[in-house]
């Protein structure tokens, strides 16, 4: 039982001392596991960049014939995490468009689970790219001498990533399942007005 401890200690104390001897080489740059990765970490950068500061609106003129003979621009703003049903559409200031109260109205639908998923899973992503470039560049001595360690910790967790950004692509796609917009009203939108 001795006997284990001591060498549980020594192991330990070697891996410690390799940890320690950090040394920059941009060698591993150049080969293909180094430059994917840079790759990688640009493009979740992207990813989670472009969703979680997205910013849109949606606008259309209503025309009141018997009231203003002049169009008025009704306008929803919406953004990142997409609770679309609680984007409610805006009157234009002073005054009421064809005598309607368009708080009340809001755009149909509720995205804000996928787009939370797409946003954390960009940002792991991008957590895991940084800390197998600082393996890579760092430790190449301790990644090329241990035969576990890119197997086990980045080999599997990279498939894993990489295979559950796969999925939700797929997911998103009409190969999945076809879109049906014409039943989104049970999402917790308000049909238009009669008569507009």
């Amino acid at each position: 039982m001795a006997s284990n401890i001591y060498l549980v200690r020594q192991r330990i104390s070697r891996l410690g001392q390799r940890m320690s001897s950090f040394q920059l080489n941009l060698n591993p740059l150049k080969e293909p596991l180094g430059f994917i990765k840079v790759l990688e970490l640009i493009a979740s950068i992207f990813a989670f960049a472009t969703c979680g500061g997205f910013k849109g609106k949606t606008e259309f003129q209503v025309s009141c014939p018997s009231k203003v003979p002049d169009n008025k621009t009704i306008t929803a703003a919406f953004g990142y995490p997409f609770r679309l049903n609680e984007a409610s559409f805006q009157a234009p200031p002073g005054g009421n468009v064809c005598e309607v109260d368009w708080k009340s109205y809001v755009l149909i639908g509720d995205y804000s689970s996928s787009a939370q998923f797409y946003v954390t899973f960009a940002v792991f992503v991008f957590l895991y790219c940084i800390a197998a470039l600082l393996l890579y560049v760092g430790y190449t001595n301790l990644y090329r001498d241990s035969r576990k360690l890119p197997m086990a910790i980045f080999g599997f967790l990279n498939m894993i990533l990489w295979g559950g950004n796969a999925w939700f692509v797929y997911k998103e796609t009409s190969l999945h399942s076809p879109s049906n917009t014409s039943t989104s009203h049970s999402q917790g939108g308000v049909p238009p007005p009669a008569g507009i």
